[in-house]
């Protein structure tokens, strides 16, 4: 497998596993889908990272299978690859991507799909496709432009440039830069804090966000009014009030 799933202390880590670079070929993305689909289900998942290995996170897609794909093979794929990558952005728990090395093409919109981004002071990101003569398709010309905005987002896209940790860092594309042998330490560090946390509510507050992006802010708001007002039905928000009433914020356990 290309890709390995690992459960521990409620958090699931999606190992990329397809040396030397993690080129994201036909069978890895499937696999990640598949993955996806399961950390959403299993209830022992509550918190998910995303890494690629200590020396690369993704340097992008197989150039050399997609080379061999004509017009009509690609227009049955291209829907299969983007599902793909949006199984990940839909898991409705906090995902965060530990990015070292590489995270090119295929790889930056794998990390776009994630919540929150952790990048090794190694790290290089970018969208190279139009070196290749095309445009990013899993994902790239729309929430690349939603993350850091559609200036900065059509400048990577129309030079395939890549940037470091300090100017990714810069312009939102991530979140965090940390020395590169503590990337996953700290990507697991904050999965396994909010595993702990609420997960209903951690997931209406994902929906809440994702959803609201997509739509106007009345709708926005309504989707925010229906989630705040369902969780009031929670053990969880029975256990946060009580605790907060009782010793004071921050010390609640939830289960």
């Amino acid at each position: 497998m290309t890709v390995h799933l690992e459960v521990a202390d409620g958090v699931g880590t999606l190992r990329l596993d397809r040396p030397p670079m993690n080129a994201l070929d036909v069978a890895t993305q499937d696999r990640l889908r598949e993955l996806a689909e399961e950390v959403t289900r299993r209830e022992d998942v509550r918190a998910v990272v995303i890494h690629g290995g200590e020396k690369v996170f993704a340097a992008g897609a197989d150039i050399k299978e997609m080379q061999a794909m004509d017009h009509a093979a690609m227009v049955l794929r291209a829907r299969a690859l983007q599902d793909s990558f949006t199984a990940v952005a839909r898991i409705p728990k906090p995902v965060v991507a530990a990015v070292t090395g590489y995270a090119l093409g295929g790889g930056c919109e794998l990390a776009l799909c994630a919540d929150i981004r952790v990048a090794g002071e190694n790290a290089k990101l970018g969208q190279p496709e139009i070196l290749l003569g095309l445009i990013p398709g899993a994902g790239g010309t729309q929430r690349l432009a939603r993350l850091v905005g559609p200036s900065r987002a059509k400048d990577l896209i129309f030079t395939g440039r890549q940037v470091r940790a300090d100017e990714a860092l810069a312009i939102g594309l991530v979140d965090r830069v940390v020395p590169a042998a503590e990337v996953y330490e700290q990507a697991h560090a904050w999965a396994a804090r909010l595993a702990k946390g609420p997960a209903i509510a951690l997931r209406a507050a994902k929906e809440c966000v994702d959803a609201g992006l997509e739509t106007d802010i009345e709708t926005g708001l309504a989707i925010e009014r229906n989630w705040f007002a369902g969780l009031f039905a929670t053990e969880d928000r029975e256990t946060g009030m009580r605790s907060f009433v009782e010793e004071g914020p921050g010390k609640a356990v939830f289960r």
